[in-house]
């Protein structure tokens, strides 16, 4: 798939960036990018909304990497024209990311069991406002599609009528969603809500 980097309609322009999956052959480019920003979050490696998160004495790295080889692990991996990954939408099942932002307000009044969850943005220091996470949710669309569809959940944040930092939105925001679908279900944090829509299958 090839978008806009600003994901608008017209002639393709001279920087584009495509989507792929993470995987074993996308490994490496996931990697470089990952230790190109220092792990991430202090080394996270998103494995933050996996099970493992907080365990002691755990390789951030090897844990993503085994969970990557082994199908554990999804992602839409975003890549400049050049071929390096600047950017990923992380998504999976509820098994695969158990980890809720807001869980206290989320279980008060749970929504019904998503099928799938899209948790985390990542997009490379120098290339934020270029449109990759845009092209990484689009990626991450196509990915569940082709895995069966089904009802996708996610927790954005609204940014209309505020200044939000980039390195604060890991969950990309509301507005973002809606472009692509998203319904807004119920709010669960000052800014923070759950959104949805059901993916058919490809």
């Amino acid at each position: 798939m090839t978008t806009r980097a600003d994901g608008s309609a017209g002639s393709v322009p001279a920087a584009t960036y495509t989507s792929r999956p993470l995987g074993p052959d996308t490994w490496d480019a996931f990697a470089e990018l990952v230790e190109r920003n220092n792990g991430v979050f202090g080394g996270c490696w998103c494995i933050g909304w996996h099970p493992e998160r907080g365990q002691p004495g755990i390789d951030h790295r090897e844990v993503k990497r085994d969970r990557v080889l082994s199908d554990r692990a999804h992602a839409a991996l975003v890549l400049g024209p050049d071929g390096v990954a600047q950017g990923w939408c992380q998504f999976g099942d509820p098994d695969e990311l158990p980890t809720i932002k807001h869980r206290r307000v989320y279980e008060q009044d749970p929504p019904p069991r998503p099928d799938w969850r899209i948790t985390c943005f990542y997009v490379d220091t120098r290339h934020r406002g270029q449109g990759i996470a845009r092209v990484g949710l689009a990626g991450a669309l196509e990915q569940i599609a082709a895995r069966g569809g089904g009802l996708v959940e996610a927790i954005p944040e609204v940014t209309a009528g505020r200044t939000a930092h980039g390195r604060f939105l890991y969950s990309a925001t509301v507005e973002l969603f809606e472009e692509h679908g998203f319904s807004r279900v119920r709010q669960v944090g000052k800014h923070a809500w759950i959104v949805s829509r059901v993916v058919d299958p490809a």
